[in-house]
C-alpha cells in the first residue's frame, strides 16, 4: 500500500546551507501492518510523520501510495487521498474547544462521501461507542479527562475508516495505564479494518505493541537492536522509562493482551 524508496527531505538555512533532515527512507507498508519508527527529539519524526500523510512533499526519492507516487499529484488530489485514506492522531487531541465529543467526531464525515455526510451522527456515535465514550458525546472537551480527550481524538481519526492510521507520540500525554489503553485500541481497530498503523514514538514501550520497529537516526532508518536504540534514545523519557524499557524493545508488551474496547472501559483517568 505504501511504498518509500530513497524518500529525502532538505531544507534551506538563512545561511543558504542545505539541512539535510531525511537522507534516503526505505519503507514498505502494507494493509495490517503495524510499524513503529522511534527516535529522539529533533531526529526527523515529524518530517517523516509529515511525508507520510501527505502534508509536505519529499526533495527527492518516491513516496508511493498504492502505486502511484503522490508527488506527481497535485494539491486537491492529495488532499481527497489524504482525508480519504489517512487518519491522523496526534499527542495533544486537537479538539474543537466549543465543540462536543461527538460534533469532533463528526467533523471528518463533514467532507466524507454523500453516505458517510448524511449518516455522520450515526456512524460517529457508533465510533464513540467502541472507544467506550457514548455516555461522553454531549459534553465539551474541557468536561473531559486526558484520556477521555485522547479518545475523543481516536474515534475522531478512525470514523471514516482510513487505510492508513497515523499516529503521532499517542501516549505522550497519557497516564502508562491510558496509553496502554490507546495503543491497544489502535492496534485493535486497525486490524479488524485491515487499515495499516504507524506510530512515531520515542518511547521503546509504545514501539514493542508494533510487529515492526525502525530506529530513525541521522536520517536514514535502521532495525532495532537494544543498544543502538538505547544510546539514540537515553536522553529521553518514556511511559515506562526504567521499568525494563530497553528490553522491551526486543519482546512482547505486557498489560496489552485484553480487550482493547474493555480496557478503555476501565480506565479511569
Amino acid at each position: 500500500m505504501l511504498q518509500l524508496r530513497d524518500l529525502r527531505r532538505s531544507v534551506r538555512l538563512p545561511s543558504h546551507e542545505e539541512l539535510h533532515i531525511l537522507r534516503g527512507i526505505d519503507l514498505t507498508v502494507e494493509p495490517g501492518d503495524h510499524v513503529a519508527i522511534v527516535g529522539r527529539s529533533g531526529s526527523g519524526k515529524s518530517t517523516l510523520l509529515n511525508l507520510l500523510g501527505l502534508i509536505d512533499r519529499q526533495t527527492g526519492g518516491e513516496l508511493l501510495f498504492d502505486g502511484t507516487d503522490v508527488s506527481r499529484l497535485g494539491e486537491r488530489r492529495r488532499a481527497r487521498l489524504r482525508g480519504a485514506s489517512i487518519g491522523f492522531v496526534f499527542q495533544q487531541f486537537n479538539l474543537l474547544e466549543r465543540r462536543t465529543a461527538l460534533e469532533n467526531v463528526m467533523m471528518p464525515l463533514m467532507y466524507g462521501s454523500p453516505g458517510q455526510f448524511w449518516r455522520r451522527e450515526r456512524l460517529a456515535m457508533e465510533m464513540l461507542d467502541r472507544v467506550g465514550l457514548a455516555d461522553r458525546a454531549p459534553q465539551q472537551p474541557s468536561r473531559l479527562s486526558g484520556g477521555e480527550q485522547q479518545r475523543v481524538a481516536v474515534a475522531r481519526a478512525l470514523v471514516r475508516r482510513p487505510r492508513l492510521i497515523l499516529a503521532d507520540e499517542p501516549t505522550g500525554a497519557l497516564d502508562v495505564t491510558t496509553g496502554e489503553a490507546v495503543m491497544a485500541l489502535l492496534d485493535e481497530i486497525a486490524r479488524e479494518s485491515d487499515a495499516a498503523l504507524v506510530t512515531i514514538t520515542h518511547d521503546l514501550q509504545v514501539a514493542a505493541l508494533s510487529r515492526r520497529s525502525y530506529l530513525l537516526d541521522e536520517g536514514t532508518l535502521h532495525d532495532v537492536t537494544t543498544s543502538q536504540a538505547h544510546d539514540a534514545l537515553s536522553a529521553t523519557v518514556g511511559i515506562r522509562a526504567g521499568r525494563e524499557a530497553v528490553a522491551a524493545s526486543t519482546g512482547a508488551p505486557t498489560g496489552a493482551s485484553r480487550d482493547a474496547t474493555e480496557q478503555f472501559r476501565e480506565v479511569q483517568a
